[in-house]
């Protein structure tokens, strides 16, 4: 009944925002209507996010809402891995159509595109095989230069290192699989990260004595990311969000990817 009363909302509603798009005109929408395809951009291997199994198929959370959102606009969904850093200029470029990228709601990013959301809370947290770090309940009790610290290159923890544990080195890394291996390969002390990409990758490497706190350090808000010239576009998904959510489906998602970990088998 939730399902069915979601689809009736969204069919409405994309109904009424088509007539719209015909006098307004509006660019992104009119792309994506006469492609027949919604282009998500996504960074492809921040697990339960956005990830790539062994076979090459990306899978996550994000994919599955935006499965939804394309299945609610009547057109295919189609989605492009690009590094993290590289996901907002594509935004703006016009290369793809939004972003869900576990990416932060951040002023910075808002002053430039436009936010959908939240869709999940997030925070910053570390991933260490230095059980000593575990005990850190103040970033500065960390910031030395004998710390080495790895994050995210673009992402909201290289921001978090930068300003509160600017005394550390630190490595940026072109994704999360090249930071968790530092870790492993003790070429860093500790990854920055957000904490449920943090969780999972404990689980993943069970036999690596890898540990992470048990809870987070800050509060982030995730959301979609959206160009910032097209009010329509971030109506229909705003319109979509609040059905999604107010329907129990969004929470489902939460459950089905952040307490079922069934979907590690399929990761390398």
């Amino acid at each position: 009944m939730k399902r069915a009363s979601v689809v009736i909302i969204l069919v409405l509603a994309l109904g009424l925002m088509s007539a719209c798009a015909g006098m307004m005109g509006p660019p992104i929408i009119n792309r994506i209507q006469q492609n027949g395809e919604l282009v998500v951009g996504t960074a492809g291997n921040m697990p339960p996010f956005n990830m790539t199994t062994k076979d090459g198929e990306i899978i996550g959370f994000e994919l599955d809402l935006a499965q939804y959102l394309a299945s609610a606009m009547n057109v295919k969904l189609r989605i492009e891995t690009l590094p993290f850093a590289e996901l907002l200029p594509a935004l703006e470029a016009g290369k793809v159509d939004m972003v869900m990228s576990s990416m932060t709601m951040l002023t910075e990013r808002n002053l430039k595109v436009a936010f959908v959301g939240p869709y999940f809370i997030s925070g910053k947290s570390l991933l260490t095989k230095t059980r000593t770090l575990l005990s850190v309940e103040d970033p500065s009790e960390i910031n030395t230069p004998a710390t080495t610290l790895v994050a995210l290159e673009g992402s909201t923890s290289q921001l978090f290192v930068e300003e509160l544990i600017p005394k550390a080195k630190l490595i940026r890394a072109k994704d999360y699989d090249e930071a968790v291996q530092m870790v492993l390969q003790s070429k860093a002390q500790a990854m920055i990260a957000d904490y449920p990409i943090c969780v999972i990758s404990v689980f993943r490497y069970p036999d690596a004595e890898l540990a992470t706190l048990l809870t987070p350090l800050t509060y982030e808000p995730i959301g979609i990311a959206l160009p910032a010239n097209d009010s329509l576009l971030i109506n229909l998904v705003e319109n979509f969000l609040e059905a999604f959510e107010g329907s129990g489906e969004l929470e489902e998602l939460r459950e089905r990817w952040f307490e079922d970990g069934s979907w590690l088998r399929k990761l390398p």
